[in-house]
């Protein structure tokens, strides 16, 4: 071998061989991460628009909450959503209520939010309702109670007798307004929430208002829910009050329409005759002295407070204005009411109501 060449260097090929294994190995790592990271922080709603509302039932179980996601469309990928459930512990956490899903929340924030059981409150509207069965529907349409639950609740002399109330006036402690209440909420809870405000509503200055007309704030309460019948005009309510305050006082009959409908329970009749008013029952003002056992329907804050701001009026009579516009025309005596009345009927007769 010839002096001064240099031995030659053998590339081999493993070095590069493990460095590209190396390479692979980190790269699906990351891809892992990724995936998993992305089906824990990344969006996991069904396709909808802004937001919907996921109902979970009182005593539901785990299984029935994936379910529900399922069948109410609200997570697109469930198999995420479970192992990321399990590994947060929310199997032994499952909350009832109602909860606002806003469209691209990931499987975190909806575990989050139903772990924590912070629901969005139900906004319930109490307007005019006129029986027992119709707030039973009503309530059981807008929040988790079924109506019969509610009824049950409505017919319970014991349970009513703590807030002075028994079935028949049970409906006074409903001041139609603005409610708020979680939709899970007993019906037990829903009547509570409305027996409290009941309690501020009538306060110091109301009862006392109510006391010097002689009348209880149930009375009170009760007759407006006949004038609330009477006519819708702002103008007329406080007058229709003050014509059935002259007959309280004078020991007249009230006589009033809306109690004979509410006796027969037809709240479509344009028409009133001795059919209605010769039906028997309590409620029927024509048939009994006084007012009846109950309210006829639940009267709205500005009605109630008509009755107690009614004027003294000579009036003992009124009746719907000939003009059909919905106001009404009084009368002081008896002569002069039939010649009303008759101007009326004989506009109904001329459109043809019966």
């Amino acid at each position: 071998m010839a002096k001064g060449r240099k031995k030659r260097k053998s590339s081999h090929p493993s070095g590069n061989y493990r460095k590209w294994i190396l390479f692979c190995v980190l790269s699906a790592c990351l891809v892992f991460v990724i995936y998993f990271s992305y089906r824990i922080i990344g969006p996991n709603t069904a396709p909808f628009s802004d937001h919907k509302y996921f109902y979970i039932r009182t005593g539901a179980t785990y299984n029935e909450v994936l379910t529900a996601l399922e069948k109410q469309g609200i997570v697109k990928n469930l198999g995420s959503f479970k192992w990321l459930a399990k590994k947060l512990d929310y199997p032994r956490h499952v909350h009832a209520g109602k909860y606002e899903i806003r469209a691209g929340m990931s499987n975190l924030s909806i575990i989050r939010l139903l772990h924590s059981g912070k629901q969005v409150p139900v906004k319930l509207v109490l307007i005019k309702l006129r029986t027992k069965a119709d707030f039973a529907s009503f309530i059981s349409d807008k929040l988790e109670p079924d109506s019969t639950a509610i009824m049950t609740l409505l017919n319970d002399p014991v349970y009513l007798r703590q807030f002075g109330l028994d079935t028949n006036d049970v409906l006074c402690a409903v001041i139609p307004n603005t409610y708020l209440l979680f939709w899970n909420s007993s019906a037990e809870t829903i009547f509570k929430k409305l027996k409290e405000a009941q309690t501020r509503f009538w306060n110091s200055k109301r009862k006392s208002e109510a006391d010097s007309l002689g009348l209880t704030d149930n009375q009170v309460y009760i007759l407006a829910s006949i004038v609330e019948e009477e006519t819708t005009r702002k103008k007329d309510k406080p007058l229709v009050a003050s014509v059935y305050l002259n007959r309280l006082r004078s020991g007249m009959r009230l006589a009033a329409d809306p109690t004979a409908k509410f006796a027969v329970g037809d709240f479509n009749l344009q028409r009133i005759t001795s059919k209605q008013t010769g039906f028997p029952s309590p409620y029927n003002t024509y048939l009994n002295k006084g007012l009846p056992p109950g309210p006829i329907c639940t009267p709205s804050i500005n009605t109630i407070d008509a009755v107690l701001h009614a004027p003294k009026t000579p009036y003992y009579y009124f009746c719907a204005e000939a003009d059909l516009s919905g106001y009404n025309v009084y009368a002081v005596t008896y002569k002069a009411h039939l010649k009303n009345a008759r101007a009326y009927q004989k506009a109904l007769d001329s459109l043809n109501i019966h």
